[in-house]
Order: structure tokens, then C-alpha cells, then sequence
């Protein structure tokens, strides 16, 4: 009788140990339920040839396809010396060259012939201006006269085409998972019976067996429907579960003192807050005069004034004798923002010092740079209560950072920071503090109910009056140097209007950490890629070329911090006339008077990352400019990427681009949990419908049966996909 490989059961006992270690390392899967959870990404049909014409969209990376070889012919070089290979394959649509050099030409010669219909993989290159797949492993498919059954076995069938990497082919995969098939019938149904019957769902092991191995389009459309259903319903359960246990913890209800510090501080306003910023305050401060912590995310628009809001929550909650802390992602950011803050408040920010008002409080801030003195003072000012208002780093997160009655954390640009470090935060308060998440990266709705379900979400869409428009534009610096000449020109009118600028590099340069990463240094030898342009570098180009005359200066995250603050101060003050920097100026940095942003490499960076950057520019009265740079082809999809920026200023429509051109994994902060993501079939973009009804069904278990004793499958399930770092990173602090 054959193994059944149990489902925990190690590869290595299954497929041996150099197949076992390639799937680990390369596609992180370990054991024979991870991979029957390996999908095909798509189906080649037997009688169908692949477009080759979609393969200009797939430069540098892995492909499969199916083709028909047209022509095959070995060309000599070097004086006879060496030996080419150069196959053409062909799907009716386009053709494509595959090339084999050396040694490795005879075996494709012979097996390759005019007619030859087989599975390539390799990875998409460009030479002579003509994509090529060269050295592809290839498998064929049995369309000679000895290979009658096995072609007969999969005539009319779909061949699944997995994800693959170079060590491993599509069809090598296939038989990888040929060998775990029969162990699907192992797997427990997470689904309880009810919901599966009356949402038309098929069993988990029939889907599992339609996905692999379907014999039509409409098992793999069943099969998806039921695995995309797991997906978004055992999320969602962990959700409903984290909202219910959040429901039941303590915390001290924090109402702002009538005629107190926040009346006070509305009444020195020289504006009007938006109805947004309004509207927002009322769901805040409704939520922090409950008895349990506020869970709530903020997103805002670049510039729609959230920092304003929030403070205004800081200052309701000091109010009423409790303390509020800003945890920021880097040091330049955690000073702007003390910047800002002490300069809206005034005197309201010197509590008991001299000349501030009675009615104040002190605003300290935090980061690891401080000198000894400063530091001492600023931990005794929160120990006694004095400060009501901490801004910080890391460094409050340090033991040794004590809260007199710490009420209300505030966390800014969320995804930078480790579940750790702001549960870290969280638990200095003496009962559980009211948390308030703030992110200017527009979320999708559906991507808030599956990644921030856990969270009630406040959404601020209007902008501030005064704001300016930011035309953006590419820059092909490659195809069209001129260009890149006019940019710089650009950046001289605008400094000679009395305005400023910024140039963004995507590394600091000088042997930094991404230069000295010896893979990165293989792959620019191989003549893959360059390095990423330098800020060090573009600097000392720009001051003796294009810019010469002007004041040019650096700013990045290797800096001393006295050095970094005294830049941004010079910047802000208009002395320093352009700023060469990496993405450390990327969030809450706010000088009203930069009107040009030059963005070199931008292709880079993703798309929220550009959208974000861009927003420091058209802050005052005069519009702004923002210029992406790239190198790249103009077929390429880094390419696309940059012309969704340039065309849009909708940071949503723009999210939904960036969730659509990356997985959804990314989302779902594999960064910060360590996890590969759960979602190999759900699209949090497409699958909107599915989500939301997904969460209705798992509030009501969860209301039903908390501890899910009467749904063992579903229990299982949820231990297995969020083992406990994803369960922590789903608690979002």
C-alpha cells in the first residue's frame, strides 16, 4: 500500500532531503500541508499555447510557459571555438528565443526539434532589445509517437502551472505535490456544515483535489470559491475573537475637563477645523469615555491635518489628569513632531515653567540621542506626572521609562513599528490605555476589515484650506537624457523663485549596509542591476554639476542626531536651498516652502512610498512638482507603477494599485510578524464581497461559541494559520 504522508509529516521523509530543503528555503514550505496549500497560480490547457506576448510585462522574473518550437539552430563564435544554441518557440501569437550556450547545447539540440511542444521556465531576460529565456529547463510534452500515453493521460486536462523558483520547475513542483495528494484526505473542514452548505461551499478535500489535478475550468472555479472562503473566515474569526477580548478588558474613561486644557487650546486656533477633523474628534472622544480601551486606526490623506486630532485626543485625555505618549517611527520625525506640537500649543506647552499658562502641561521629548541630563529629566517629568505629553522613539519603550498614569498611546505610521514594541508601550499603563493608530497610507476598505479588523477605523479625506496642487511627472533618463537636464533646470527656477527643493535617493551611499549585503553585490556583478543611486553621491554631482552655486545638503539615518536637527532646522528655515535625502523625510516632515521634489530610482519604491513622499511638496500657497526618475524600459511594469502615480493624487485609487501589483502578503505584515502570509488565494481587492461576508458569519460563531469548543476543525484550523506570532501580530498591539 503507498504512503500517505501524514499532514505535519516533515518533506524530507516524503520527497528526500534535497527536493525538502529547495521548497523550505526557496518557498518556505515545510511539510505536506503547506504544500497542498501551494497553489497553481494558473492552468496551461492542453490544447492552448501560452501568450508570449504578456512576457514584456514579466522582465527578471521566473515564467512558465507552453509553446510549440518553430526553428532551432547552433551558431559557432569565437572562431568555431564556441557554440550557441538559439531556439525559437512560438504560441501563434509571439515568439520568443531561448538560448543555450557551451556544453549545454546537445541535449536541447536533439530533443528540441521544429514541431516539439513542451513546458519552458526560466527567467525573462533582454538582449539586442529581444526578450530571451536563457538555459530554460524544459519539459516536453509527449507529442511524439513514443510518448502517445503520456499524452493520451493529459489530453484535454488543465496543467497546473505553480509558483516556481529556479531551483525547482513548475512541473517538478507538480510531481512534489502528486506525492502529498492523497494525505487531502486527512484534512479537517474548518468550515461548520451549516455555513458551507448554505453558501453552496464544496468539502475542503475535494477542493484541495480540484485545485491540483482539475479535469475542467469549473473545478478550479469550486475550488477556489471554497479556499478563498477558508481564508477570509478563519481570519475573520481570530478578528471577531481579538474585538470580543479587546471588549472585555478595563480602562479608566477619559472625558475632557470642561474650560480645560483642550478649550483652551481650541480657543488659541487660528483656524477652523474641517468638518473631517470634526467629525473624527466626536467618534475619538466618544471612544476614550468608554470602560474599555479605544482601538482605533486613523488613515488620512497626506497632509489632512491627523496630527491635529490627535493631539487634540492627547489633550482631552490630560484633561483629565492621565498622560499621553506619541511613539514615531525615526528620530526625525518624533522631533518635527515635537516641533509642531509645542509651536500649536504655545504657552499651553510649559506647563510650570516660567511664563507658561496655568492651565498647561509639559511636552517632553524622547529619543535615544538625548545627552544624560536631558534624558533624566525628561523619565522624571513622566514618573511625577508633570509631562502630560511624551513624544518619542524606540526609547520610550525602554524599561526604564516609567508613566505616572499613562491614558491614551498614540502610534504614527503604524507598519513601522513591531507588534513587540507597542504592546511594549501599551503595558506601562496601570490598566490597559486607549490606543489610537495613525497611518497617512490610504487603506482600502476591504484591506482595513482583513489586516486592521481588530481596529474601529476613522477615515480623514478632506484637505486642509490652502493646500496646493502637485503636478507629477516621469522622468525616462535612459530613453530621454535631455530630461533629467530639464529636471535640474526645474529645481534652479523654482530655488530662484525663493523656493526649495528635495532630491530622494533610495540609499545613503559611502559602502552603507545595502552595497555591503554580498547577495545584492552578486547580483550587480552579474550585470543584473546596478546599485541604487546614493544620496552621498547624487550630492556631490549635483553641488559640482547641475546645481553648482546653490546650497545643497544631505540628510539620512546614519547622521548624528544634533546634525540631522540641525539640517532640518536650516532646511526649514530656508537657508539650506536643497535637500538630498532617503526616506527619512518621508512622513510628517513639513517645510511649506519646498514646492520641487526629484525622485532618482524612483522605480525603487513602491507606489504608497512615492505617493507618500510626494506629499511633502505643495504644503504652502505655491504648486508643486514632483519628478520620478527611472532608468527603466518603458514596457516595463516598474514603469506602469509610475505612471499610476503620475496620473492620480487619490491616495485609495493609488493603494488599490499598489495592494493589486504586489501580494497581499506584504500587506498583511509579513514584515513585522515574521510569517509568510495566510493568503494564497484570497485578493483582498477582488474578493471584497467574500470578506464581508466572511466577518458577519464569524462575529455571529464568535458570539455563539467564544472558545469555538463546539467547531474543533475551526479551532484547529485558526491555531494552525495564525500559529502565535501571526495571533500577535493580529493583536496589533
Amino acid at each position: 500500500m503507498e504512503h500517505v504522508p501524514a499532514l505535519d509529516e516533515d518533506l524530507k521523509k516524503t520527497l528526500g532531503p534535497a527536493t525538502a530543503k529547495v521548497l523550505a528555503e526557496q518557498l518556505g514550505l515545510h511539510t505536506a500541508l503547506d504544500l497542498l496549500h501551494h497553489y497553481p497560480r494558473k492552468y496551461a490547457e492542453r490544447g492552448e499555447l501560452t501568450a508570449l506576448t504578456e512576457l514584456a510585462d514579466q522582465l527578471d522574473e521566473h515564467v512558465t510557459v507552453v509553446a510549440q518550437v518553430a526553428d532551432a539552430r547552433i551558431l559557432t563564435f569565437n572562431g568555431g571555438r564556441g557554440k550557441r544554441l538559439e531556439v525559437t518557440i512560438t504560441d501563434g501569437n509571439g515568439r520568443l528565443q531561448l538560448v543555450f550556450f557551451g556544453a549545454g547545447v546537445h541535449k536541447p539540440h536533439k530533443e528540441l526539434l521544429p514541431g516539439t511542444r513542451a513546458m519552458f521556465a526560466g527567467k525573462v531576460g533582454m538582449f539586442n532589445r529581444k526578450l530571451q529565456l536563457s538555459h530554460p529547463a524544459y519539459e516536453p510534452l509527449g507529442a511524439d509517437a513514443s510518448d502517445q500515453d503520456a499524452a493520451s493521460a493529459f489530453a484535454g486536462r488543465l496543467i497546473p502551472i505553480y509558483p516556481a523558483c529556479a531551483k525547482l520547475e513548475s512541473w517538478k513542483i507538480a510531481k512534489c505535490v502528486d506525492a502529498v495528494l492523497p494525505s487531502a484526505q486527512e484534512t479537517v473542514d474548518p468550515l461548520p456544515p451549516a455555513l458551507r452548505e448554505g453558501r453552496g461551499l464544496v468539502p475542503l478535500t475535494e477542493a484541495l483535489l480540484k485545485i491540483h489535478r482539475p479535469a475542467t475550468k469549473a473545478d478550479v472555479e469550486d475550488a477556489r470559491q471554497r479556499l478563498k472562503w477558508d481564508e477570509a473566515f478563519v481570519l475573520q474569526v481570530a478578528l471577531a475573537r481579538r474585538r470580543r477580548a479587546d471588549c472585555q478588558l478595563p480602562a479608566v474613561p477619559r472625558r475632557p475637563a470642561p474650560g480645560g486644557l483642550l478649550d483652551a487650546f481650541d480657543a488659541k486656533l487660528p483656524f477652523t477645523l474641517t468638518e473631517g477633523q470634526q467629525t473624527v474628534s466626536k467618534e475619538i472622544f466618544d471612544d476614550l469615555a468608554t470602560d474599555h480601551p479605544m482601538h482605533r486606526l486613523l488613515q488620512g490623506e497626506v497632509g489632512s491635518g491627523k496630527t491635529m486630532v490627535a493631539l487634540r485626543a492627547m489633550l482631552a485625555v490630560v484633561d483629565c489628569g492621565g498622560q499621553a505618549a506619541m511613539l514615531a517611527p525615526t528620530e526625525v520625525l518624533a522631533q518635527q513632531h515635537h516641533r509642531s506640537i509645542t509651536e500649536m500649543m504655545g504657552e499651553l506647552a510649559e506647563g510650570g515653567m516660567l511664563g507658561g499658562s496655568d492651565q498647561g502641561t509639559k511636552v517632553v521629548l524622547l529619543t535615544g540621542s538625548m545627552g544624560m541630563p536631558a534624558r533624566r529629566k525628561a523619565l522624571l517629568d513622566l514618573v511625577t506626572g508633570e509631562a502630560g505629553i511624551v513624544i518619542g522613539t524606540h526609547a520610550l519603550i525602554e524599561d526604564k521609562v516609567q508613566f505616572h498614569d499613562l491614558g491614551l498611546v498614540v502610534v504614527d505610521e503604524q507598519h513601522r513599528f513591531g507588534v513587540e514594541q507597542r504592546d511594549a508601550l501599551r503595558s506601562k499603563g496601570k490598566q490597559p490605555p486607549h490606543l489610537l493608530v495613525m497611518t497617512a497610507t490610504p487603506i482600502p476598505r476591504t484591506v482595513a476589515m482583513t489586516v486592521f479588523g481588530d481596529l474601529e477605523t476613522s477615515v480623514l479625506d478632506q484637505l486642509p484650506a490652502g493646500r496646493s496642487p502637485i503636478a507629477t511627472h516621469v522622468v525616462p533618463a535612459k530613453d530621454k537624457p535631455h530630461f533629467l537636464a530639464r529636471a535640474w533646470e526645474r529645481v534652479r527656477e523654482e530655488v530662484g523663485k525663493g523656493h526649495q527643493a528635495y532630491v530622494v535617493c533610495p540609499r545613503i551611499g559611502n559602502g552603507d549596509e545595502e552595497a555591503a549585503d554580498p547577495k545584492k553585490k552578486s547580483a550587480e556583478a552579474d550585470g543584473d542591476k546596478r546599485p541604487p543611486l546614493a544620496v552621498l553621491e547624487i550630492a556631490d554631482e549635483l553641488r559640482g554639476g547641475p546645481l553648482a552655486g546653490l546650497s545643497v545638503e544631505v540628510l539620512h539615518g546614519r547622521m548624528d542626531p544634533a546634525d540631522k536637527d540641525d539640517v532640518m532646522r536650516r532646511f526649514a528655515a530656508g537657508e539650506v536651498k536643497v535637500l538630498v535625502a532617503t526616506t527619512v523625510i518621508e512622513v510628517g516632515v513639513n517645510v511649506p516652502n519646498s514646492t520641487v521634489m526629484v525622485i532618482m530610482d524612483a522605480d525603487r519604491f513602491g507606489v504608497s512610498q512615492l505617493h507618500q513622499l510626494r506629499g511633502r511638496v505643495g504644503r504652502g500657497s505655491a504648486p508643486g512638482l514632483c519628478l520620478l526618475v527611472s532608468e527603466m524600459h518603458e514596457a516595463s511594469p516598474a514603469r506602469a507603477r509610475l505612471a499610476a502615480v503620475a496620473a492620480t493624487l487619490d491616495g485609495f485609487e493609488l493603494s488599490r494599485i499598489d495592494l493589486e501589483q504586489r501580494r497581499e502578503g506584504d500587506v498583511l505584515g509579513q514584515a513585522q510578524s515574521g510569517v509568510r502570509s495566510s493568503l494564497r488565494m484570497l485578493a483582498v481587492i477582488e474578493d471584497e464581497e467574500v470578506i464581508a461576508q466572511a466577518r458577519e458569519e464569524a462575529t455571529r460563531v464568535v458570539a455563539e461559541d467564544p472558545e469555538l469548543e463546539r467547531l474543533p476543525g475551526l479551532k484547529l484550523a485558526l491555531d494552525a494559520l495564525l500559529d502565535t506570532e501571526r495571533e500577535q501580530y493580529l493583536e496589533k498591539g
